[in-house]
């Protein structure tokens, strides 16, 4: 029998809630308003450890107090109820999918109105941070809007960004598993890599390791790229063939409960040209230099500076797209980015992947193995060589 998964415990939600309100009175903001779909759900997820389905969900932060799950309709309720560490869930009819059904099933229906009228008796709503703000649906913000018509409305993402860049003990727990299960599913499906196989083939091959091994889905759509089209940073696999005498990048990343792994490593069939073998060689380097580099109390900006100065020296100045290390945690990719137009430090409890990028319209290679900062250095999340494959 499989044993559990790892989980996050319900005091641990609860103090994130407490940090999030600290920061909220220092900033006198009475209201934090967080947002969520099924693809982009870290926040809610954060606060409530609900992972929203078809519907959408929000989680609304008092200054005081205990914040409100909202979702909609009544299957997303008892959903809800079953999963959200947050107590307090309620129906708000403007959260609810696309093409939703006019419900049979009576629910007790809110609006932002009521809510903000809610927390009126015990303080004023004056000011409301708005985080997600790119992704929340414009006839919700309206509603919160006509709600509390005379709040003034901030940008207020940073808030959550504050307290999700320092990992707990439990975080990293889970981010291990997330990593293990994704270099194992790599390791498993490698022998998949051949000739004639299909770029879908061993996508396929690797979810089906993953999920065995308790993952609860990818990091991101994972791809496979080979060939003409390893050039591009985001892509799908396709059913082209992998043929011999060519590159496949692996971009692969298992989700476990809530957290994300990721593994991006090069496999060369065979002969390939000299410069897409010696970008492949730089990007390993750039990747040992920068996990050499990062440690407690090292500015961003002096890893960035020496990522850029390791691709002038090898000809690749400008064939990046960004700085060589990001965020990650209950997404892939979260703040904050490495680069030196931040006076940002690395802090213990910080998580990241180093992620090089170099392509021209021709050749690409992407090498990404995740870390995290330790009160002395850095622990890498996987132990897979970074070398070049050559099958």
């Amino acid at each position: 029998m499989a044993e559990a998964r790892l989980r996050i415990p319900r005091q641990e939600f609860e103090q994130r809630v407490r940090k999030i309100q600290e920061i909220m009175n220092a900033h006198d903001i009475d209201l934090l308003v967080t947002h969520a779909c099924e693809c982009e759900s870290a926040n809610v997820r954060y606060l409530s450890g609900f992972w929203a389905v078809f519907d959408f969900a929000g989680v609304l932060v008092p200054r005081e107090g205990n914040p409100i799950l909202l979702t909609g309709g009544p299957e997303s309720y008892d959903f809800a109820k079953q999963f959200s560490e947050i107590e307090d869930v309620r129906i708000h009819p403007m959260y609810v999918e696309t093409a939703a059904p006019e419900w049979d099933k009576p629910t007790e229906e809110i609006n932002f109105g009521s809510i903000v009228e809610e927390f009126h008796q015990h303080f004023p709503i004056k000011t409301i941070g708005i985080a997600d703000s790119n992704i929340i649906p414009y006839q919700i913000m309206k509603d919160l809007q006509k709600g509390a018509p005379d709040a003034e409305y901030k940008e207020a993402q940073w808030v959550i960004n504050k307290v999700r860049e320092i990992k707990t003990e439990n975080e990293i727990a889970l981010l291990k598993e997330a990593y293990r299960i994704t270099e194992q599913a790599f390791i498993d499906s490698l022998d998949t890599i051949k000739p004639g196989v299909r770029e879908w083939e061993f996508e396929a091959a690797w979810r089906a390791s993953a999920y065995k091994m308790g993952a609860e889905g990818t990091s991101y759509p994972i791809w496979i790229t080979s060939g003409d089209t390893t050039f591009q940073s985001l892509c799908r696999s396709s059913d082209k063939l992998i043929v011999d005498n060519s590159m496949v990048q692996i971009t692969v990343g298992a989700k476990y409960n809530g957290y994300c792994g990721n593994f991006c490593r090069a496999v060369v069939l065979g002969e390939i040209p000299k410069r897409h073998e010696y970008m492949i060689n730089v990007a390993r380097e750039c990747v040992d230099e920068t996990v050499e580099l990062i440690k407690p109390g090292v500015s961003f900006a002096s890893v960035y500076d020496k990522f850029q100065q390791r691709l002038a020296k090898n000809g690749f100045s400008g064939l990046n797209l960004y700085g060589p290390a990001h965020g990650t945690g209950m997404q892939e990719v979260e703040c904050a980015w490495v680069d030196n137009r931040t006076d940002k430090v690395f802090q213990s409890g910080m998580v990241f992947n180093v992620d090089i990028w170099i392509a021209d319209h021709q050749y690409g290679v992407r090498i990404e193995d995740g870390l995290y900062v330790t009160d002395s250095g850095v622990e890498l999340f996987a132990s897979y060589p970074r070398e070049m494959i050559r099958l």
